[in-house]
């Protein structure tokens, strides 16, 4: 009988500790809880070392500082929102422009641009605080957010399918087993569909490797360069150089390119706090929970801004709210913002040891192919249920106007043959180059604020009739 009684009252707590979705991930224990951490991590990794990759920054300031930013920003908006910072690819563009090649001594004025663009995370987190985020969020309602996002996990879907043609065998490998684990799993299996994708089908392609040598141009698996530098990376080291920093540029500085950078670069930010945006609302939808009301809008901007502006001071990429992350919060069902921290605190440790760093930037390119692929269609699918749950109208024409207007400009400048729209100023004799999600978010915005028959009301716009009653 005492067994009996104790197996039942152990069953409760073993169903409480696994029901969904999971808002205390203590309830899993410790251990479960550093898997966690260790999942969001490897999501968030591709991506974000894949931009220092393309602009020359440093990989490992690139991980403290995604590591710092995320933390700075669970600071900023009271550990509730569970996001995590990583390297943004809006500003990649600023970064060619500044410094095509990588050049290593115009990267820091590239990240002078960026700082400051950071900044203006900041005016407008101001302008909420002061007129209230209702206010701000009439030009933000979900016929503009719902497709910014969808645009999002769409114009990312080019790399996921490049990165998976390296190798489709063992992208479909993780694909199939981030779909069975997610679907068929159980308990904890069905929380940690990432990390046992990534470990799986590495472990396979590992196995392949061994056997038929897949390193033929046609079987693609492990970088021969990657592994050369696992064997070269030393075990501890320094995050960044102070030679990388912007401080360093100071000391004799090139006013020109500075002014230039800073108008270069600047007018990206429009369309990163448009992201920003959309990923607290896409992550507000995922958990269920009204992040833009409470911690605020004005939080969260604030956060972003400064953990962007402080990366690129040290000489890291552009922090922003990670799609990845959507994604991963989706599958897993676990939306404690502990388990983001944890997942920053892996990135500060392992930015620390190249030799680590190093090993992680090994996976196959065809594994993290088949993890983003997955990902990516996630980030889309929560900007279709964004528009479902708003219970949008699209049997009015200007909704479908919108909508369509964000999707093809988006899209279709993303593929284009320029990439980008090119807007020429011969006052400063330069060029500013906006990509296809900034045209598309600008030009949602303008027609949502100029065609009629805005039907949309903000739970806080219901509030204020009610005090005004």
């Amino acid at each position: 009988m005492g067994k009996e009684k104790k197996e039942a009252t152990k069953t409760p707590k073993i169903k409480e500790a696994i029901s969904y979705p999971v808002y205390d991930a203590t309830k899993l224990g410790p251990t479960k809880m550093f898997i966690l951490g260790a999942q969001h991590m490897f999501a968030m990794f591709g991506a974000t070392v894949l931009v220092p990759a393309l602009t020359g920054l440093s990989v490992s300031a690139t991980l403290f500082f995604a590591g710092i930013g995320t933390l700075l920003f669970h600071l900023i908006t009271k550990r509730k929102v569970p996001a995590f910072l990583g390297s943004s690819f809006a500003f990649l563009a600023g970064y060619a422009a500044i410094a095509p090649q990588g050049e290593r001594e115009l990267l820091p004025y590239a990240c002078f641009g960026v700082a400051c663009a950071g900044l203006l995370y900041l005016v407008l987190a101001m302008l909420i605080k002061l007129f209230g985020t209702s206010k701000v969020m009439r030009v933000f309602p979900p016929i503009v957010t719902g497709p910014i996002i969808i645009a999002i996990g769409l114009t990312l879907s080019q790399s996921a399918v490049e990165n998976c043609a390296t190798n489709w065998a063992i992208a479909i490998i993780a694909i199939l087993i981030i779909v069975i684990c997610n679907v068929y799993g159980k308990g904890m299996i069905k929380i940690v569909p990432i990390i046992l994708g990534v470990l799986g089908s590495t472990f396979i392609a590992a196995l392949m490797a061994l056997l038929v040598g897949g390193n033929n141009d046609n079987f693609v698996l492990f970088d021969a360069a990657k592994i050369q530098a696992i064997k070269d990376a030393a075990w501890v080291g320094v995050p960044f150089d102070f030679q990388d920093t912007v401080f360093a540029i100071f000391e004799n500085p090139d006013h020109k390119l500075l002014i230039s950078a800073v108008f270069t670069i600047m007018p990206i930010a429009i369309a990163t706090i448009v992201e920003h945006i959309g990923d607290i609302s896409a992550i507000s939808s995922t958990v269920g929970k009204n992040y833009i009301k409470d911690p605020g809008l004005h939080r969260t901007l604030t956060g972003d801004g400064l953990a962007t502006t402080i990366a690129s001071l040290f000489g890291a990429p552009a922090n922003t709210t990670y799609g990845e992350n959507t994604g991963v919060l989706s599958l897993s069902k676990v939306y404690d913002p502990k388990v983001i921290r944890l997942a920053a605190g892996f990135a500060i440790v392992f930015s620390f040891s190249p030799k680590v760093a190093a090993c992680i930037s090994a996976i196959p390119t065809s594994v993290i192919g088949g993890i983003s692929l997955v990902l990516y269609g996630m980030i889309s699918a929560v900007g279709v249920r964004n528009l479902v749950e708003n219970k949008v109208d699209f049997s009015k024409s200007r909704n479908i106007i919108i909508a369509a207007i964000i999707l093809v400009l988006s899209i279709g400048i993303k593929y284009s043959s320029e990439g980008a729209i090119n807007i020429y100023f011969s006052f400063a004799q330069m060029t500013i180059s906006l990509s296809g999600l900034a045209v598309g978010s600008l030009a949602g915005i303008l027609l949502n604020a100029i065609l009629p028959g805005k039907d949309y009301k903000f739970p806080e716009d219901d509030e204020e009739e009610a005090v005004e009653e």
